[in-house]
């Protein structure tokens, strides 16, 4: 396990409301993640970052004889370093620097599995590296393991930048091709009334565990930040029979760079086209508001903030004072407080998930011969049979139905209206 020294800047003019111990705990839990161990801490205070080592070179130098006692094989600094900065630390530190981005892509390619999502990661990880190919110092010379090395591979880190911007077209092409089915896919979803629910939420807020419990999957869930990259989609079959899709998406992360959130656009593609978003949030978190505010800058950023949101107020085990919650729940509009691990109150985030795909659905009264009982099995299965009786030597049915459903039973078999 590589050994990692953590480098915070808190910045006088400040960037955001997140404090300098708010962004250690998260960058630790980053590199954790990352499969290394956190042995040193470097904080230090600036105006603003220094153009050739961000820190200042008497920093880097007190730096260095840290890292040297204390045998570390990486720095990470919480913040983008150019290529130039990169280069000049590496000079001095003689390990191996990475910044935020690269440990972000790093767990990325560590995470991706389908086909889409390896793609996503490549043509993340050339974006990342095209502009600082002239600066790269130590992580270019070396193929080794170890964190801010997983991805493309030596060959294609050292190609010039036309091979790179080359690779970068082919991988949006290919990019682009799997989105094209996505959307059909969505498109056919939509053609055939099926609702879409889409899972967002910060990272680590219990997405996969919510969605393996409600509907009885087995999506790796794991207590370490983007344990779930590829999307994943499952049926769920609402206690009223309507079928819905449930997608779980990549966990969201305070400043997301944004060109990793373009490179993943395709990735968030179902997002996009959901009917619904449950957000699922770790109220047992101290940052939970903060966390809170950044999934919805980026839900702004992807244009969805219109869609229709519950937020489930996620690891309720996790808290002991109820009264607490009860104060807590009326900040968040539309909320329900869940435990996806103890599945306590699943029940009523599924009237919720119910109530709000009501209007998608309607009333038919009609009169079903007997000779077509297998419309009036379907409608059992995929309907809401709300009253049945027999009158003038048919079957008079009431039925809560989609539109889709309504279309085969009164158009397509010419089922009479009652």
């Amino acid at each position: 396990m590589e050994k990692a020294a953590l480098v915070i800047v808190d910045f006088y003019k400040g960037r955001d409301d997140w404090s300098t111990e708010d962004a250690l705990e998260e960058l630790k839990t980053l590199v954790v993640s990352s499969g290394a161990s956190c042995e040193l801490e470097f904080l230090c205070k600036r105006d603003t970052p220094a153009p050739n080592y961000f820190i200042g070179k008497g920093k880097v130098e007190e730096l260095a004889l840290l890292c040297e006692e204390n045998d570390i094989d990486v720095v990470v600094f919480n913040d983008d370093l150019s290529g130039t900065q990169q280069r000049n630390l590496e000079q001095i530190l003689d390990i191996k620097t990475i910044d935020r981005t690269q440990l972000i892509l790093d767990i990325f390619a560590q995470r991706a599995m389908s086909l889409e999502g390896k793609l996503q990661v490549e043509l993340a990880q050339l974006e990342y590296l095209l502009p600082r190919l002239t600066g790269m110092g130590i992580i270019l010379s070396r193929l080794g393991g170890g964190i801010g090395t997983r991805g493309p591979g030596e060959q294609k880190l050292e190609a010039d930048r036309r091979r790179i911007k080359k690779k970068i077209v082919k991988l949006k092409k290919e990019i682009g091709e799997q989105q094209r089915i996505k959307q059909f896919q969505a498109k056919k979803r939509k053609e055939e009334s099926i609702a879409s629910c889409a899972i967002i939420g910060y990272t680590n807020a219990g997405k996969s565990t919510l969605l393996n419990n409600l509907t009885e999957s087995h999506v790796i869930a794991k207590d370490q930040m983007f344990s779930t990259l590829d999307p994943i989609a499952r049926r769920l079959i609402l206690p009223n029979n309507q079928r819905i899709i449930l997608m779980d998406t990549v966990g969201f992360l305070h400043r997301l760079p944004h060109h990793l959130i373009e490179a993943f656009k395709a990735t968030l593609e179902g997002l996009v086209s959901a009917d619904l978003l449950i957000h699922v949030l770790d109220i047992s978190h101290p940052l939970a508001y903060k966390q809170n505010e950044s999934v919805l800058e980026i839900l702004e950023e992807l244009d969805v903030l219109d869609k229709p949101i519950i937020n489930a107020l996620n690891k309720i085990d996790n808290i002991d004072d109820r009264d607490l919650l009860k104060e807590l729940q009326p900040d968040f509009k539309n909320s329900v407080c869940i435990s996806a691990k103890t599945k306590k109150n699943l029940n009523l985030l599924i009237d919720k998930i119910m109530f709000q795909f009501q209007n998608m659905r309607q009333i038919i009264k009609v009169l079903i011969p007997h000779d077509k009982m297998n419309l009036l099995n379907m409608l059992y299965e995929e309907g809401n049979v709300i009253k049945k009786e027999f009158k003038d030597g048919k079957i008079y049915v009431e039925a809560e139905v989609s539109e889709k459903l309504k279309s085969i039973i009164c158009d397509k078999h010419k089922c009479q209206i009652y």
